[in-house]
């Protein structure tokens, strides 16, 4: 199972922002900056996050992106999800009736990735971003 980079640049960036909560808009090229990641791929990673309702963005010369909610209020799950839809894209459990594979109903493995993808998002809809601010997980 793998992350893909959005996903890891679009968490580094909320907990960017997260660690500025509060201080008002920041601008997009200092996240980029501080964390390292392209302004241009920042602009597509931002872009789905906004538009979940994660981010709030303000134009013009002092506008810039912060948080929508307290960081202790957004999920990993949220922003992982906020940019590539499902957590654990699992092709024969997102399929509900199993016409994705012929063997679906006797499938002894099925079980196990369904169990997988649950405690995976259970793990990431538990910590928050005031977690991963305060490197609180254990």
């Amino acid at each position: 199972m793998r992350f893909s980079a959005k996903e890891q640049y679009g968490l580094r960036a909320m907990a960017e922002l997260a660690s500025r909560y509060g201080q008002g808009q920041v601008a997009l090229s200092e996240v980029a900056q501080s964390q390292g990641i392209s302004l241009a791929t920042l602009e597509q990673v931002v872009a789905p996050l906004r538009r979940a309702g994660l981010l709030e963005s303000t134009r013009g010369a002092s506008g810039g992106y912060a948080l929508a909610r307290p960081p202790q209020a957004i999920s990993v799950g949220d922003v992982l999800r906020a940019i590539d839809g499902a957590l654990v894209p699992i092709p024969c459990l997102e399929d509900a009736g199993g016409a994705c594979c012929e063997r679906a109903h006797q499938c002894a493995t099925r079980p196990v990735w369904a169990l997988v993808r649950a405690r995976l998002a259970e793990t990431l809809d538990s910590l928050t971003l005031a977690d991963v601010c305060r490197q609180d997980i254990t």
